[in-house]
């Protein structure tokens, strides 16, 4: 696969995060108490972290946040044809009540937005579900749309996206690769 152009740099995605970070304590204001953020394995899980330090240093609050391994939930998976790799869901906090914000890196088809909102709901039933994405790229399969978005990226459905944090790859940055479908 070769890259094709980068779209957002470490500073692109810092600030991204920092804006998406203002626009949920602004949307969230009168429930901000009732607030919790379970980022998507992988990557969306370092980017919840991200804006739960945001919003601490921002409202003074500090925000739970868990995560979720969306792998068994996933309606393109063939449990008897590959070996799936499951990492720990770890959700350490009641989700009753709560206004649940869902991270995640790229939204594309909005499958594993799908089977994330399934995932949580295994846990209780949450006040509200919203979703915060780095990218989001486009060719939604489902009637899915993020709440809060790092940045908006047209893409082919032959490209693919891929976001690089620096608590996997040393650096962020996401670019645009050719490949895919």
């Amino acid at each position: 696969m070769r890259e094709k152009t980068q779209v957002m740099t470490s500073e692109d995605i810092r600030r991204a995060l920092t804006r998406i970070s203002h626009e949920i304590v602004e949307h969230n204001h009168r429930e901000i108490a009732d607030l919790a953020l379970i980022g998507i394995k992988s990557r969306g899980d370092h980017l919840a972290n991200r804006i739960a330090k945001n919003l601490e240093t921002i409202e003074n609050i500090e925000v739970p946040v868990g995560v979720v391994d969306v792998r068994l939930y996933r309606d393109d998976v063939n449990l008897y044809e590959e070996e799936i790799k499951i990492n720990r869901t770890d959700i350490p906090f009641s989700v009753e009540g709560k206004c649940v914000i869902l991270v995640d890196e790229v939204i594309y088809t909005g499958r594993t937005i799908r089977a994330a909102m399934d995932a949580v709901m295994d846990f209780g039933r949450p006040a509200a579900i919203r979703l915060a994405v780095l990218i989001d790229r486009g060719h939604r399969e489902l009637p899915i749309s993020a709440n809060y978005v790092g940045k908006n990226i047209p893409t082919s459905r032959k490209e693919i996206v891929r976001v690089q944090l620096v608590e996997e790859h040393g650096s962020d940055r996401a670019a645009i690769y050719e490949g895919g479908e």
